[in-house]
């Protein structure tokens, strides 16, 4: 097999991969299928580079394995389909439902950027459109065959539905020296995708491989750990409490998927057991709305749910709805947030507040010191959430310069991505098959240490690869 690294490496965004096997017969043509084809982002939503051409024929491809539906991991499908790719693009039935409402969330923020920028965007409305026509589901262990690929996803215990891949294929069997002898021989690659952090809340825990050659393994926050389940719902309960007495508003920069469920869940809890004070909390994003609805459609799924959320559900607990929750599906309900008296809670995206309805609240409370900016997810270097974690005292929003007066607070224990030590159990079933290690899709500090820190306690070779390195498997 060739694998060659497009992107999510060295960084956080972008992620995508190429495998191409080799045949079994030197006549026939290589199948090559792409593990994810995602946005590449920073200081904006859209980088130049995701305009450049794919750096292979995307009318050779032979089909898309799509691990879970955040856009740095299919932001840029359409744009694969404008360029002449017609195969099937594979994932888990709630990875379909939400590709669909993200692609056209990101079409219409890619055209809106596109226009203050005076350039054409990256695909439009029919492109969006074309790929959701190509896309197909198959469950968690159900074997998709894809020419010489054999792909089978398991449960990354992401986001609901989120996958990590197996890819397994017989190849010619070589000796030391490369020279094909005769029979074959199978050899299997693991894509992680995005690990989830367990336990987390709604969804069940990341399931593992016991053997596979190659591993890609994400290492998002492969520098450090997590706080525990109590400590991040501890944090959360002091920040709602503190607004109500400062008489503020709690600012929350989310993502529509997962992140925002996930809250919703934790305070429904803590309403339940009478831990917050009264205090209107509003949802202040129509694609969170609109997930959030799938989620629904999910809840009594064992597949997808666990088993205490399963038995809330049957127990008759609305885990995504409480008093004092407010949804705002339009703009006009939005502004109307504005006329409600402090103290209030706002949830809203963009989770790393490069867009969306947030950059609005923050514009009007980041200057207010009885105000607090609760930062929940991974913030990527160049973004405004990044620069307001880091301590910036002014922030460019929308063209103004804003002063940050506010608090400005944070819980890493809400990632959905696994930790140093989760991302090390993930891996260790697979140590004594492992003839290596590719460390990606993280910033390269954390993806270097990991990688080192990995290969010691595993005693697997390693390697942090380059944006269009190639290997051969």
């Amino acid at each position: 097999m060739k694998l060659t690294f497009l992107g999510g490496v060295g960084n956080m965004t972008g992620s995508s991969y190429l495998l191409e096997s080799e045949p079994l017969d030197p006549g026939k043509k290589p199948t090559k299928i792409l593990i994810d084809c995602g946005l590449e982002q920073g200081g904006s939503y859209c980088e130049d580079s995701n305009f450049k051409p794919f750096p292979f024929d995307p009318k050779e491809i032979d089909a898309v394995v799509a691990t879970h539906s955040h856009i740095d991991h299919i932001g840029r499908l359409p744009r694969l389909v404008k360029s002449g790719f017609k195969g099937p693009i594979i994932s888990t039935p709630p990875g379909k439902d939400f590709a669909e409402e993200l692609l056209l969330d990101s079409e219409q923020l890619l055209r809106n950027e596109a226009e203050a920028k005076r350039k054409e965007p990256l695909y439009n409305l029919d492109d969006v459109e074309k790929t959701l026509g190509l896309w197909q589901s198959i469950r968690y262990h159900e074997i998709k065959k894809i020419k010489d690929f054999e792909v089978e996803l398991y449960d990354a215990g992401h986001i609901m539905g989120s996958s990590f891949v197996v890819v397994s294929a017989m190849e010619p069997k070589k000796n030391n020296e490369g020279v094909v002898e005769s029979g074959a021989v199978k050899k299997k690659v693991v894509f992680s995708g995005d690990l989830g952090n367990v336990p987390a809340p709604l969804v069940k825990d990341t399931e593992v491989v016991n053997e596979a050659d190659y591993v890609l393994v994400e290492s998002t926050y492969g520098d450090r750990l997590h706080q525990d389940l109590e400590t991040r719902q501890d944090l959360l309960e002091n920040a709602i409490e503190d607004t109500v007495k400062s008489k503020g508003v709690l600012m929350i920069p989310t993502f529509a998927l997962e992140r925002t469920q996930e809250l919703l869940y934790e305070i429904n809890s803590l309403v339940s057991e009478g831990r917050i004070p009264p205090v209107p909390i509003f949802i202040d994003s129509p694609l969170a709305i609109k997930l959030t609805t799938i989620y629904k459609k999910y809840s009594n799924n064992p597949e997808y749910f666990d088993a205490e959320s399963l038995a809330k559900l049957r127990g008759g607990d609305a885990i995504f709805d409480f008093p004092g929750l407010q949804t705002t599906l339009t703009t006009e309900e939005s502004k109307m947030i504005n006329d409600v008296p402090v103290p209030k809670v706002i949830i809203a995206g963009s989770g790393m507040s490069q867009g969306g309805r947030i950059i609005h609240h923050e514009l009007r409370y980041l200057p207010d010191k009885n105000s607090t900016i609760l930062f929940i997810g991974y913030q990527v270097k160049g973004s405004v959430g990044r620069a307001i974690l880091d301590g910036e005292k002014k922030v460019r929003i929308m063209g103004e310069e804003v002063p940050v007066r506010c608090r400005v607070r944070s819980i890493d224990g809400y990632s959905s991505h696994a930790d140093q030590e989760g991302l090390i159990r993930w891996l260790r079933p697979m140590k004594d098959s492992l003839k290596k290690m590719f460390v990606v899709h993280g910033e390269l500090e954390a993806s270097i240490k990991f990688a080192s820190m990995a290969s010691d306690r595993l005693a697997v070779p390693s390697e942090v690869p380059s944006k269009g390195e190639s290997v051969i498997l």
